[in-house]
């Protein structure tokens, strides 16, 4: 029933806007039983759950058995295992000696009935000292507490989201978990984005010939290709609806089967995701599966823009300048303003390239704010003009970015008195309207909400 299915939305709230870094913490909620509405957070690796008053999740209730059940925590996977049990365990009306849970999944030992559901704890950690790990480079508080987390968490199996805008650094990031991992095999990247739609389930999974007009022969897919390392499931807004059921399984079952074949491999690598979207708002619009969400964000880190953090502008130009390049510190001072104070809509890619660039187009390798695009003309509205020297894919992304910019500036300056007027001249829906405005920075300029 609606009435018993998980509401994680408080939690939600503060773990991915406000907070940079979040860790998902899981529950069991007694919806039937002597104590209802009882909550018992899973902090264990092993929880026994019965009427024995040893018991991790004590249920005073003569239908439970004295150590009825057990939870076991297995690399952000939960699993429920009867211990022998006389009235047994249920899983969503079935009996089972062992299966693994999904949230809002409903566990019935004896008569009671509990349901198992997860959200989200933001992370205050302690900022490491280093301005640099593995392939990022920071010096300001939020980098620096990312990078006291990826030490932290990135030795582990633990599945983990990236969000951020394009360009933000999402496959530097995972390019550092993986060094930083235990596993050896090799780091496979799948780029949702950049696959046609009905060839990413090939691109995942891998196919048999004969699999689909066309399938000459046997394709291994990534997840076969990854066994023992990291893979790395770019853009993962652009997963179609329909195979992320399929996707799910297999990193909760730790099985798959090639396209147009029935054979099972064992999948054996540790999934790092990454979306330019916040992938909750997908789940609300029901564009993603809510328990493929919370499966692959048990850790959450949300990449800052780098219009967030100025700081670090002199030490990624720097590194980007390599050996021998020049410093930032011997730029003239106006350069260095302008660097500073440009918005970097493509973030630290953007800013990479305006350096190879400078260095390309001036013998010193002092890099001209005309000469590299600095001075952005969509902020007067004019010369909205693609960078036909970039890749397809990020110069169509820049170009749409300054025009979604613009476009809402000019926007919320005709409609003063309230954003439902300016989301209907638009002809968008409200809730997108403030998405895009928190998306460019714009959330803060926006009108009056009406009442």
């Amino acid at each position: 029933m609606a009435a018993d299915q998980p509401n994680p939305a408080p939690t939600h709230a503060i773990s991915v806007e406000a907070a940079s870094l979040s860790l998902q913490r899981c529950s069991l909620v007694e919806v039937d039983g002597p104590q209802p509405g009882t909550v018992f957070e899973l902090t264990r690796a092993r929880s026994v759950v019965g009427k024995s008053p040893e018991c991790d999740i004590f249920i005073p209730d003569p239908t439970v058995s004295r150590q009825h059940a057990e939870i076991l925590e297995e690399g952000g996977r939960y699993l429920v295992k009867d211990l022998g049990s006389t009235n047994g365990t249920e899983l969503d009306g079935a009996r089972v000696k062992e299966a693994y849970l999904r949230p809002g999944a409903r566990i019935q030992v004896g008569s009671v009935v509990l349901r198992f559901q997860a959200g989200y704890d933001p992370v205050r950690i302690a900022p490491s000292a280093r301005e640099r790990l593995g392939a990022l480079s920071g010096k300001s508080l939020r980098m620096r507490e990312i990078f006291a987390l990826l030490e932290r968490v990135a030795p582990s199996d633990s599945t983990i989201l990236l969000l951020g805008e394009t360009g933000t650094g999402k496959g530097a990031a995972v390019q550092t978990i993986h060094e930083l991992s235990r596993r050896r095999g090799p780091l496979t990247v799948v780029d949702c984005g950049a696959v046609a739609r009905n060839l990413i389930e090939s691109e995942l999974f891998g196919h048999v010939k004969g699999a689909f007009t066309g399938a000459a022969g046997l394709r291994k897919g990534a997840l076969e290709n990854a066994q023992g390392g990291t893979l790395f499931i770019d853009e993962l807004d652009d997963l179609p609806l329909d195979l992320q059921p399929k996707l799910l399984r297999a990193i909760e079952e730790r099985v798959f089967s090639r396209l147009g074949s029935t054979q099972t491999i064992r999948f054996d690598a540790r999934v790092v995701a990454a979306s330019k979207k916040d992938l909750w708002r997908e789940v609300d619009a029901g564009r993603f599966r809510q328990d493929l969400y919370y499966r692959l964000s048990v850790v959450t880190i949300r990449l800052p823009p780098l219009r967030e953090r100025p700081e670090d502008i002199p030490l990624l130009y720097d590194h980007f300048s390599g050996e021998g390049g020049p410093r930032f510190d011997a730029l003239p001072e106006p350069v260095r303003a302008r660097w500073l104070g440009y918005a970097w809509p493509g973030n630290v890619r953007e800013l990479r390239n305006a350096v190879e660039r400078g260095r390309a187009l001036q013998g010193d390798g002092l890099v001209e704010v005309s000469a590299t695009g600095l001075a952005s003309p969509a902020a007067s509205g004019a010369g909205l003009v693609p960078d036909y020297a970039l890749p397809f894919k990020e110069a169509k992304e820049r170009l749409l970015a300054a025009f979604e910019r613009e476009y809402l500036k000019r926007l919320l300056a005709r409609h003063p008195d309230g954003i439902s007027a300016a989301a209907r001249e638009a002809g968008i829906d409200r809730k997108h309207l403030y998405s895009l405005l928190e998306k460019h920075d714009l959330a803060k300029a926006r009108p009056a909400d009406e009442e």
